[in-house]
């Protein structure tokens, strides 16, 4: 599209010529690694695999450079360096490119690069010899058994992995390909086994791309159901959004060859197939792995944790259950589990998808859960009811809340920080049983000239103390935390020293930020979802300095 068809045409030929130098100097250099080895007493043999070693970890670092000198790196104004090519999984088309010094000593050049991939190398504890073997998932594996497994696995069509990894195979074929002939026996990556729901690997068919995914994915499960060891759960781990639609995974239907096309998300296909093969989830949880400056999560609700999902393979004598039965195991079991998950301090954008993984759970333990007519439910509708009753749940907890709080929920919900006429405020304030006049005097609203709104948390009482305030609402200090852990940026120090101030009150602060980033996600609040988010990824330090702060006032007493 764009006329670069060749992996040579993502360089410029000064940024070829010392991409293609390093490679062969990395080959020439073998002779003096063997000299070196050899001089340190190693015998022939050892000699041979340290120098198999060495030039491995030395091409790693040309793909490296390789990552940052390209016509396709961006320059990065805020930190002011050329950046790697990979911001996302992705290779993208760019009008104008940062050139980095392949021969420098800053960002892309070979020094930078080498010792980064010497500091990784001295970071790693090599206390055992491990061996790595590569096997397709989906076909049986003649010998292997009760194997330990663990798996992130394809995400639809999201991202193409053996596309992507040419960009690197071809600079190690070339620099090491003779060291691993049976690796780098093909020019390119194979890309016709690979797991994705890849339409032109298909002709341009979605359908069949479909279902070599979701076929792929239950032979694949079906197999390590076989082999894992029975003592120890297989665990899934998984980073696909389950309302992301911009992958094409979304819940459309199209035709295609006369072929009705349900496209289904990436969650509820991973889901169809691990119970489809016999699994039942017994635990969930988000583990916090990906860097936080990465591009795709810059200024979006991208998830900050992968979900770790815990299987177990489901009793052949598992009972089965009806739709109003499955209801009610929900609504008993989420409640409890829902809390635990915030207490655990779950990032609000990732506290959704968390959910899921107990509702799942209760809906995996039965061999079927039957709808109405008879028919087995779907994945997809249990989602559905699972997302309802988590909705359900998180509204229920707002009778812990104060009346003035409920009013500022509701209001919120509709409008946001915006205005709203003094009678649709006044008729919420009698639902609620509160008043304006009490809500201003709480000093959250402004009601003037037969308008209503939210004050902002930056035109709150910038003196405002808690200890005084004996009234405070759970919104009020909610949104002066907010105020200046957020939006005054005045450090956690700061913040804490409200959070002790707040005492028991300040848990409900938390929770109310998870269910205000819920309605502001929803309502498509992005800015205001990213500070509710913020303080309750903050949360587990603020609490820990406001005990601190607590026990050192305490031991002058």
């Amino acid at each position: 599209k764009y006329g670069i068809r060749k992996h040579w045409q993502m360089f410029t030929p000064r940024q070829l010529t010392a991409m293609v130098t390093l490679s062969d100097l990395v080959r020439e250099v073998r002779g003096d690694i063997r000299r070196d080895a050899i001089a340190a007493g190693l015998s022939g043999a050892a000699a041979e695999d340290y120098v198999r070693a060495v030039t491995t970890l030395l091409a790693l670092g040309l793909d490296r450079c390789a990552c940052f000198n390209t016509v396709l790196c961006r320059w990065g104004p805020g930190n002011e360096k050329v950046m790697n090519i990979f911001d996302r999984q992705a290779i993208p088309m760019l009008w104008d490119f940062g050139e980095a010094n392949a021969l420098g000593n800053s960002v892309g050049g070979w020094t930078t690069c080498s010792n980064y991939v010497a500091e990784c190398v001295e970071t790693l504890v090599a206390s055992h010899n491990g061996h790595v073997r590569l096997i397709d998932a989906a076909q049986p594996w003649d010998g292997l058994k009760n194997l330990l497994v663990s798996t992130d696995p394809p995400y639809y069509d999201n991202i193409g992995y053996a596309a992507l990894s040419d960009f690197f195979y071809v600079w190690l074929r070339r620099t090491i390909g003779d060291l691993y002939p049976d690796l780098f026996s093909t020019i390119l990556v194979p890309k016709e086994p690979e797991l994705v729901a890849a339409p032109e690997r298909f002709g341009g068919d979605k359908y069949e791309a479909k279902e070599h995914f979701e076929q792929g994915f239950r032979r694949a499960f079906a197999q390590l159901r076989e082999k894992m060891d029975p003592r120890f759960p297989l665990t899934v781990y998984y980073a696909f959004k389950q309302d992301d639609e911009e992958s094409g995974a979304g819940n459309k239907v199209e035709e295609t060859n006369g072929n009705r096309l349900d496209r289904t998300t990436g969650w509820e296909t991973m889901l169809e197939a691990l119970i489809g093969t016999g699994f039942q989830i017994t635990a969930t949880w988000p583990v916090r792995a990906s860097q936080k400056w990465r591009m795709i999560s810059m200024g979006t609700n991208a998830l900050a944790s992968y979900i770790v999902l815990a299987c177990r393979p489901r009793p052949e004598d598992a009972p089965q259950i009806d739709r109003r039965g499955f209801m009610v195991e929900l609504k008993r079991e989420l409640p409890s589990a829902i809390k635990r998950l915030q207490q655990g301090n779950i990032a609000p954008v990732d506290f959704a998808q968390a959910a899921i993984g107990p509702g799942m759970a209760v809906f995996s333990r039965y061999s079927q859960v039957l709808e109405p007519d008879g028919q087995k439910m779907t994945v997809r509708s249990a989602l559905a009811l699972i997302n309802q009753v988590l909705t359900e749940v998180l509204a229920e907890q707002e009778d812990e809340f104060d009346n003035e709080t409920r009013w500022a929920i509701a209001w919120y919900e509709q409008h946001g920080f915006n205005e709203g006429e003094f009678g649709e405020a006044e008729l919420l304030s009698k639902a609620k049983v509160t008043t304006l006049s009490g809500l201003e005097q709480a000093g959250i609203v402004r009601a003037q000239q037969g308008r209503v709104r939210l004050l902002r948390p930056d035109e709150l009482d910038r003196g405002w103390d808690p200890e005084r305030d004996k009234a405070a609402t759970v919104w009020g200090a909610t949104h002066q935390l907010l105020r200046v852990y957020y939006h005054e940026n005045a450090g956690e120090e700061a913040t804490a020293r409200l959070v002790a101030k707040l005492g028991g009150r300040a848990e409900m602060a938390r929770d109310l930020a998870y269910r205000l980033f819920r309605i502001s996600e929803r309502k498509g609040r992005t800015q205001e979802a990213l500070a509710y988010n913020a303080l309750v990824l903050a949360w587990p330090e603020l609490a820990r300095l406001a005990q601190d702060r607590t026990a050192q006032q305490e031991s002058l007493f």
